[in-house]
């Protein structure tokens, strides 16, 4: 079994019922189960403004997927809740970017983990150390060593 992490983002139609739905198609994925699901957080759009603003989580998964077939089921959710793929850091009903894998490092045109930008966004790091504040990031070191560095970004939690 792996353990792996799943960001989870929506800023389109019912983005704070979206997500918890979206906790339970993880929880029903083949050969997987959902571990722990953070809080909700409210974070303003990065890169392409002029949006409403976003809600987003993270989620702790045990899976024996490999993880490109994990990536597949993903974005097999993400379909199911109407994402259409679409202008770069544009509005969607649902995003799912796989984050850690473990603690494996692996590059493909098709996936890169531990996620390229995890360790730059508030609206990753918040919601992963609601469920492991000393989590490693291989090749960045801790998830509690950048979290200053992403302070002063917009985010805040929702009262759930």
């Amino acid at each position: 079994m792996a353990i792996a992490y799943i960001a989870l983002g929506a800023n389109l139609g019912d983005p704070a019922s979206t997500l918890p739905a979206a906790f339970a198609a993880l929880d029903s994925v083949p050969d997987s189960r959902l571990l722990a699901r953070s809080a909700l957080y409210l974070s303003a759009p990065v890169g392409l403004t002029g949006q409403p603003d976003f809600v987003n989580a993270a989620a702790r998964i045990e899976t024996t997927l490999a993880p490109a077939a994990l990536l597949d089921a993903l974005f097999a959710i993400e379909q199911q809740f109407g994402r259409l793929r679409g202008e770069r850091n544009g509005p969607r009903t649902l995003d799912l970017d796989l984050l850690l894998y473990d603690q494996q490092v692996i590059t493909t045109p098709r996936l890169t983990l531990p996620h390229p930008r995890l360790h730059l966004r508030a609206f990753v790091l918040l919601p992963l150390a609601d469920l492991d504040h000393a989590l490693s990031i291989p090749g960045r070191g801790t998830l509690a060593a950048w979290l200053p560095a992403v302070a002063t970004q917009g985010i805040r939690r929702l009262d759930a």
